[in-house]
């Protein structure tokens, strides 16, 4: 499970009382979303710091992974920090996220995510949804021969999921499964926007009819 809240723009990284329940309440693999923020992936020196920090919180909370993700301001993948979060994660698995999708160059960007030493690359191929990246998706499996896993992410339903297996042949696949559950609050201003009527969360009914395409695939 990729840990991480603020759903409707795009996960960053959630609380450290949060990432501390999960961690005690489930026994599958918990990996946290390192983004101290929404935007770009051109971060601050104060703000890969907190990421460092949250980085080493969620090693000792026994967690099994950290999901990261690092530009430069010409496009290309950070490797300097990139490595540096890696060694800081060890031994947690460590995934990089979709600011692969915005990089530069997608063969470039997956030798240097290999040589980082990422185990995972989450990626829509470069276009706002998966089914529309698994060509792309495809040609990074292949070039990946099995040094990294590839994990096609972003617009993935029920209704596309199986096209995206059989296209990209890849084995493991993101899913938010977001859904938006009204507020109950009894009264909410009507001339205030985005706050109190509506939450988005992932929905446990979506999910697990996603893994059972997969299982029947």
């Amino acid at each position: 499970m990729e840990f991480c809240q603020n759903l409707e723009m795009g996960g960053t990284t959630p609380s450290a009382g949060q990432i501390r329940m999960v961690r005690q309440q489930l026994t599958i693999g918990v990996h946290v979303l390192i983004r101290p923020r929404s935007g770009d992936f051109l971060y601050s020196d104060v703000e890969f710091e907190e990421m460092k920090a949250d980085v080493t919180f969620c090693k000792e909370m026994g967690c099994d992974g950290v999901v990261v993700g690092l530009l430069d301001a010409d496009g290309h993948v950070d490797r300097k920090r990139t490595e540096e979060l890696v060694v800081l994660a060890d031994p947690m698995h460590v995934t990089f996220h979709r600011a692969f999708d915005v990089c530069r160059d997608p063969f470039e960007a997956l030798e240097v995510i290999v040589e980082c030493g990422c185990q995972r690359l989450l990626t829509s191929g470069m276009r706002n949804t998966a089914i529309e990246g698994a060509t792309l998706i495809k040609e990074l499996v292949r070039r990946a021969n099995e040094r990294i896993q590839i994990m096609p992410g972003s617009g993935i339903t029920e209704a596309n999921l199986a096209d995206i297996v059989h296209i990209t042949g890849a084995s493991t696949f993101h899913a938010s499964a977001k859904v938006i559950r009204n507020s109950g609050m009894y009264y909410i201003n009507e001339a205030i926007n985005g706050m109190g009527s509506e939450v988005w969360e992932s929905s446990k009914e979506k999910i697990r009819h996603l893994a059972d395409i997969l299982k029947n695939l």
